[in-house]
């Protein structure tokens, strides 16, 4: 790959590892964001084109927003006659919908573009305690509250889903493929938040509550209705163990087992951020 990557969300939690693993093997990159030096935004056109000139492979994050589907069409053949070749996607794990509705329509904008594909579909990331302000706030403070109950998920590391994403950009052999990335353990959140406490040395209790009560609580906090809600939605998946099982999508593409979340606890820990 010769030609320049596209890197969307290029500050993001994903966006931004695989900016800095691309420069690091020497591609020339284009990180692009709404306020970064390469413009990109979901909602302004106008900014597709100029971001896509020259481009040879992107890395996609889609806008979480009603018409993102629609939005990735649009950009997605956009891309190909700009002569885009390769696109990888981040897009989720598959969840149950009613008949006749389709599950993902965004990955299927992708599948459809004509260029070379690969679908990345992560667990919930571990990074999400030390990089999302509620959950790292929380931590901070030493009591997080959640909806999820006793269910278990297989927490991915961000780091995996970066590496996976760059031999995709970069290397033959992962076209047509959808890529489902968890790590090599289930975990409650009790489970998550006692790693988490004997790493710092302190005292970080794990309290479970209805997600009615979550949503007072959070709202309480300022959290903002609609996050409450995906939150709670999110958090009642876990709690019913819908996506309670390993996958083998790193071990696919990587040809090595993924990082366990032992790894990410004693890294981050290290770093000082659950101590405020």
């Amino acid at each position: 790959m010769t030609k320049p990557i596209l890197v969307l969300g290029g500050t993001g939690k994903t966006g931004r590892r695989v900016v800095s693993r691309l420069q690091q093997r020497g591609h020339e990159v284009r990180a692009a964001s709404r306020k970064g030096p390469t413009r990109f935004d979901w909602n302004d056109e106008n900014t597709w084109e100029p971001a896509l000139a020259g481009v040879g492979a992107a890395y996609l994050v889609d806008s979480q927003l009603s018409d993102a589907a629609t939005s990735l069409s649009s950009f997605s053949k956009l891309a190909v006659a700009s002569g885009v070749e390769r696109l990888v996607l981040l897009s989720n794990r598959d969840w149950v919908v009613p008949a006749g509705e389709e599950k993902l329509p965004g990955e299927r904008a992708v599948r459809e573009s004509g260029a070379a594909w690969t679908i990345l579909k992560p667990a919930w990331f571990a990074q999400n305690f030390s990089e999302d302000s509620l959950f790292r706030g929380q931590l901070v403070d030493g009591e997080v509250v959640l909806s999820t109950g006793d269910g278990a998920e297989p927490f991915i590391d961000v780091e995996d889903i970066a590496d996976v994403a760059v031999a995709a950009l970069t290397e033959d052999g992962h076209g047509g493929q959808a890529y489902e990335l968890s790590g090599p353990r289930l975990l409650s959140l009790g489970a998550v938040i006692d790693e988490i406490a004997q790493a710092t040395g302190r005292d970080i209790t794990y309290r479970p509550v209805s997600p009615a009560d979550f949503a007072a609580h959070a709202t309480q906090q300022g959290l903002p209705e609609e996050y409450v809600a995906l939150l709670n939605m999110l958090s009642g998946w876990i709690s019913e163990g819908r996506f309670a099982q390993l996958a083998d999508g790193v071990q696919r593409a990587l040809g090595r087992e993924p990082r366990d979340f032992t790894d990410y606890v004693r890294t981050t820990a290290a770093t000082g951020v659950w101590h405020g």
